[in-house]
C-alpha cells in the first residue's frame, strides 16, 4: 500500500504492508530532485520499485540500517542500477544478520541481503540542492539526518517522531537523542521543516525540536527525583505515564514507557 503527498519540490511516499485493506504501519520515504531518502520495508519493495519507474531516480540514501528503511535497496539497485549511500557505521550494521521480533517480521519483513552501499559523510549533492549530512545517534548508531540549508528542509529519519514520545526501544538513548537534536539546532539559524519517517511533516521544526529536548530533560529530572524517593522503575513509569503503553504488549515490550524511564535514569 502506497500513499503520495507533495510538499514544495518534495514527494513524500508512505508505504505499508496491507492487512484487510488497511495499513499495518506507515513508513515514509522522500523523493527530491532525483534522490530517494530511505526505501521502506521488504514487504513493500516491489510496490515502491514500480512507483519509481515514474520518477527520474538517480541515487538513494539510507538514514539508518533498520529493516523499515532499507527494505527495497536490493530491488532498486537491480532494477535501476543507482548508487545507494549510507553512513559508514550504517553500512557495517547492514552487514550483520538481522534479528527481528515477530511483530517486526509481520509488519516489515527481513531485508534481503545487500552490500553495494557507498559510504557518505559531510554532504550529498543533487542537481539543484546540497544536503548536509549530520551524524545523529540516539535512535541507533550510524543514524543521519539530511538538511537542505537554503530551503530549511530537515529529513529526520527516526531521530524525531514527536515533541513528547511516550515509548522508545531499549537500545535508544535519551542523552544521545538530546545531543543530536541540539546538534541540528546549532547547525543552522533557519527555521526548519521536519520530514519524519512516520509521515508527519512539522513546519515549525526548530520549536518542535526544542520542545522535545525540553521534554526529555524535564522527564529525566522527574524520573531521577522519583528514584531518589525510593520508587521502583515500574512505579515511576506508572506515576508519570499512568501505566505501560498498549504498544508495549503488541511489540514484545520493545516499544515501552519503561524503556523511556530506564534511559532517563542512564542520562
Amino acid at each position: 500500500m502506497i500513499e503520495i503527498q507533495n510538499f514544495e519540490e518534495i514527494t513524500q511516499i508512505k508505504v505499508s504492508r496491507e492487512f484487510g485493506g488497511k495499513p499495518l504501519y506507515w513508513v515514509a520515504a522522500y523523493f527530491i530532485d532525483g534522490m530517494l531518502i530511505d526505501t521502506g520495508c521488504d514487504h513493500t519493495a516491489e510496490e515502491l520499485c514500480e512507483l519509481m519507474r515514474r520518477y527520474d531516480l538517480k541515487l538513494v540514501i539510507n538514514t539508518h540500517y533498520h529493516e523499515d528503511h532499507i527494505g527495497a535497496n536490493y530491488l532498486l539497485d537491480s532494477t535501476f542500477k543507482v548508487n545507494i549511500f549510507a553512513h559508514p557505521k550504517t553500512i557495517s550494521l547492514m552487514k550483520l544478520p538481522p534479528k527481528l521480533y515477530p511483530y517486526q517480521e509481520v509488519i516489515w519483513g527481513y531485508p534481503k541481503k545487500f552490500e553495494s552501499v557507498i559510504p557518505v559523510s559531510g554532504s550529498i549533492k543533487t542537481e539543484k540542492f546540497l544536503f548536509d549530512i549530520l551524524e545523529t545517534p540516539g535512535h541507533c548508531e550510524g543514524h543521519v539526518v539530511l538538511i537542505e540549508e537554503s530551503k530549511g528542509w530537515c529529513f529526520t529519519g527516526d531521530l524525531f517522531v514527536s515533541e513528547n514520545p511516550k515509548v522508545i526501544r531499549p537500545e535508544e538513548d535519551i542523552e544521545k537523542l538530546v545531543s543530536s537534536m541540539e546538534k541540528i539546532l546549532n547547525s543552522t539559524q533557519r527555521d526548519l521543516t521536519l520530514f519524519t519517517s512516520v509521515g508527519k511533516i512539522v513546519q515549525n521544526g526548530r520549536s518542535a525540536l526544542q520542545q522535545c529536548i525540553n521534554y526529555f530533560k524535564s522527564l529525566t529530572r522527574q524520573v531521577k527525583e522519583l528514584e531518589q524517593k525510593g520508587h521502583s522503575i515500574p512505579t515511576i513509569r506508572d506515576i508519570i505515564f499512568g501505566g505501560e503503553s498498549f504498544i508495549s504488549q503488541r511489540t514484545d515490550n520493545q516499544f515501552s514507557s519503561e524503556n523511556l524511564v530506564r534511559s532517563a535514569l542512564r542520562m
